[in-house]
This record gives C-alpha cells, sequence and structure tokens, in this order.
C-alpha cells in the first residue's frame, strides 16, 4: 500500500514511537490523526507536523469516546486506511514485593490499556477501513500495527502485568490477519526491545549507555525513528501479514 495520500490514525501519537511514526507518515504525504490523552503534548506535535495532522484527546478505553471519533474520521476524511497501536503503558510491580502483594487493580488497568484499549480500536478502525472501496490495481484497503514488546517473550521480574498485556498483543495477530484477510485488511506486530524513549532519555547518560551494552548488534538504544521506518515498511510490502517482528537488536532480556 503506498503511504501519500491515505488516512492513518495513531495511538499514542503525542510522544516516542507514536510521535515518531505519525511524524514519518507525514512526511511520506499521508494525512495523520493522532490520538493521546496529553493533550499539551498532542497539540504540539500537530502545529510541529503541520496541515496534514491533527491531534484528538482520546481514552482508547472508552468505547462510546472511540465510536464517536471514527464516525468523525470518517466524515472529514471519508475513509481510513491503516491504524497504529502506540498507546499503552509499562508500570513495574512484583507479586510479592517488600509493600506487599501486586496490587490488583494495577494490573486491571495494565490490561485495559493495552490489551482492551488496543482492541477496542482495532475494531472500530477495521469497521471503517473495511467500508474503503478499492481502486483500479489496489489490492488491499488497509493494514493495522500493533505494538506489542520483547516483554511478551523474555517477560522479566516485576513484569508480570506488562508481560502479559504484550502477550496478548502478540497472540490476537494472526487470528485477526486470518480473520480480516476477507476484507483485504492486512495485521502485524512490532515487538520493540530497548527503545530511546523520553523515559529512558531522562535516565542518567550512563545508565542508558549501559541498557544499551545490553544488546548484541548494534550495541546501543533503538531509536523511535527506526520503529516508524518498520511501520512505514509493513505498510508498503503487502506480502508482511499476521506476523510478529522483534525490533531488539538480537537481544534476549535476563531475569532482571
Amino acid at each position: 500500500m503506498k503511504i501519500q495520500g491515505k488516512v492513518f490514525v495513531v495511538t499514542g501519537g503525542a510522544s516516542g514511537l507514536g510521535a515518531a511514526t505519525a511524524t514519518y507518515l507525514v512526511g511520506q504525504g499521508a494525512k495523520v490523526i493522532m490520538v493521546d490523552m496529553n493533550q499539551e503534548l498532542g497539540l504540539e506535535m500537530q502545529q510541529r507536523l503541520g496541515e496534514h495532522s491533527v491531534f484528538v484527546k482520546l481514552d482508547v478505553t472508552d468505547e462510546h469516546a472511540v465510536k464517536v471519533f471514527f464516525d468523525n474520521v470518517e466524515k472529514e476524511y471519508g475513509q481510513l486506511n491503516g491504524l497504529v497501536n502506540c498507546a499503552g503503558i509499562a508500570p513495574s510491580a512484583k507479586v510479592l514485593g517488600r509493600d506487599g502483594m501486586h496490587d490488583f487493580a494495577m494490573f486491571q488497568k495494565v490490561l485495559n490499556i493495552n490489551v482492551s484499549g488496543t482492541f477496542n480500536m482495532i475494531r472500530f478502525a477495521a469497521n471503517l477501513i473495511a467500508k474503503y472501496k478499492l481502486k483500479a490495481g489496489e489490492e488491499e484497503r488497509g493494514v493495522i500495527v500493533n505494538t506489542a514488546s520483547v516483554a511478551a517473550f523474555d517477560g522479566q521480574i516485576g513484569q508480570s502485568a506488562y508481560a502479559a498485556s504484550k502477550g496478548a498483543v502478540v497472540a490476537m495477530t494472526l487470528p485477526l490477519a486470518r480473520e480480516l484477510a476477507r476484507e483485504a485488511i492486512r495485521v502485524m506486530t512490532i515487538a520493540p526491545g530497548i527503545m530511546e524513549t523520553p523515559m529512558l532519555k531522562g535516565m542518567p547518560q550512563n545508565v542508558q549507555d549501559a541498557l544499551g551494552q545490553m544488546v548484541p548488534f548494534p550495541p546501543r538504544l533503538a531509536k523511535p525513528e527506526e520503529f516508524a521506518h518498520l511501520v512505514g515498511h509493513i505498510f508498503e510490502n503487502a506480502y508482511l501479514n499476521g506476523e510478529v517482528i522483534r525490533l531488539d537488536g538480537a537481544i534476549r532480556m535476563q531475569p532482571k
């Protein structure tokens, strides 16, 4: 699928992987709707990217709000060609910690945002993408790209909730791709390793360097732009479907 002239929704678009993805897509000539809960950063992104982007504050777990959002996308743009799910949270807590057991409400919150929120966006996006009228020479209506994590495979101590949530995103990839094939919609997932996110960039440089040295090659933190370029390749390579790609420099996380 050609990116230029197409319409995409990017969740978590105000910062990190989502912001890098939105920036890349706009640079390739796409129209991008960024959604996030951080309105201040979201509006800054909208101003930075210009007329081909717009920011909407949205809770991806709110069924009614998400329905209204996609209704508005359809009215404004008349089509949707892709969704990139980057919204998520990653708190760390042990099942049996110094302060007691893992908070159950936090476990539920992680799964609600990372799994239910992702699925909520997928179902409404797929419903709108499926309405796209294929033009001559086109073989697909759209693409959905989800964000998992290497924690889905190598979860560390304290990551029970996060690893479970990202494992669920991995697990839904193939059945979604199989089901949506009849609508000419592809579904892919990226499992990033240690990314140079705003949170990590706020750490001391020696800590960043130590984390980077854990990666076999290249021995550094992954850049959000590398994630964004992979999203772009997935959109443009029509034979990528139903698969999870580890973007991790061959790292396998240790227990802690």
